[in-house]
């Protein structure tokens, strides 16, 4: 039985509803929320309701996380905290800290801690980069043949060298790693979600690239059950099926720019500058070669299927903006 659960990162919308959920567990005695601000439930800005649990600012960079996993009795950890786009104050430099670091310092907690006995870690399919060569489909046990060299995904395969050694010098902890394609659903504020709200909608000429996406419902249900139930190993996490970027588009009613590759790097530096829209160089890539992930592991190993295709979570997110197609149905 889980007893007392810390969850980092719940100023953030995914965050929240996980520590949320786990809150309104019964068998479960305490929740501790963890994160740098104060989530907005607890501001004016309202948001998701953190239930009962018991929010401490703290940054995971700092050795005091260590403080509050030994004075809790803390047994189950769910790290939530990887920041996927640069803020616009800190930049680069600041989010690699706080993935890097910040993951560091908590795992380095968690090995000197004699009551964690469960960790969870929040990874992302961008771990397996965009290429021209790339499989169909990734399983877990693939390599990708262009590893991710920049950003959040960067970072990400740096977070999950971490976690697999501390899992070989913690064998007696479950530690279960899941790689989320893009959450989709009415409360993601992500680089992607902001992608298709604009009113015109860059591409890279020549390309027409799969994309997958994870509803953001499944994603917490996925983190409540590897939370409370024993699940080692690496999971993909995705809808069913996937999407043509030409059919987002469509779907979203939205008119569509293809540019040459150069323009569309000078449009994303620009962007990105003028803190509107973070086109990445791993955005980039996924706008040419997309990507596909199978998650076989993860029905087989929990005896249950998202309820939202990857087709369905997009639908969902674009009804959530009272975007439709252009006069006519989704193709």
């Amino acid at each position: 039985m889980t007893h007392t659960v810390l969850v980092t990162g719940v100023s953030r919308h995914i965050g929240a509803r996980v520590s949320n959920m786990l809150a309104a567990d019964p068998d479960i005695d305490r929740v501790i929320g963890v994160d740098t601000v104060p989530p907005p439930s607890l501001t004016r800005d309202g948001g998701v309701s953190l239930g009962r649990t018991e929010f401490v600012r703290v940054d995971l960079r700092s050795p005091d996380i260590a403080q509050v996993i030994a004075a809790a009795d803390i047994d189950t950890v769910v790290h939530m905290s990887l920041v996927s786009a640069p803020s616009r104050g800190g930049g680069r430099a600041a989010m690699k800290e706080h993935n890097i670091i910040g993951t560091m310092q908590l795992l380095g907690a968690c090995q000197r801690s004699a009551t964690v006995r469960r960790v969870v870690v929040r990874s992302t399919t961008a771990v397996y980069g965009s290429s021209p060569r790339d499989p169909a489909v990734f399983t877990e046990d693939l390599e990708p043949h262009d590893g991710p060299s920049h950003g959040y995904a960067k970072d990400a395969c740096e977070v999950e060298g971490y976690v697999r050694g501390f899992a070989r010098r913690r064998p007696d902890v479950t530690v279960s790693l899941l790689r989320f394609a893009n959450f989709m659903g009415p409360g993601v504020d992500s680089p992607l979600t902001r992608y298709f709200t604009q009113p015109v909608l860059p591409t890279v000429l020549g390309f027409d690239p799969r994309l997958q996406f994870v509803h953001e419902d499944d994603a917490v249900e996925v983190l409540r059950r590897m939370a409370t139930e024993d699940h080692p190993g690496t999971y993909n996490v995705a809808g069913a099926g996937v999407l043509l970027l030409s059919q987002c588009v469509r779907r979203a009613g939205r008119l569509s720019m293809p540019l040459f590759t150069p323009a569309f790097e000078a449009l994303g530096n620009a962007a990105r500058r003028l803190g509107l829209v973070e086109y990445s160089p791993e955005q980039l890539k996924l706008m040419c070669y997309g990507r596909a992930v199978e998650t076989s592991r993860l029905e087989a190993e929990l005896g249950w299927k998202p309820k939202f295709s990857t087709g369905a979570a997009f639908d969902d997110f674009l009804r959530s903006r009272g975007l439709h197609p252009l006069g006519g149905v989704p193709s």
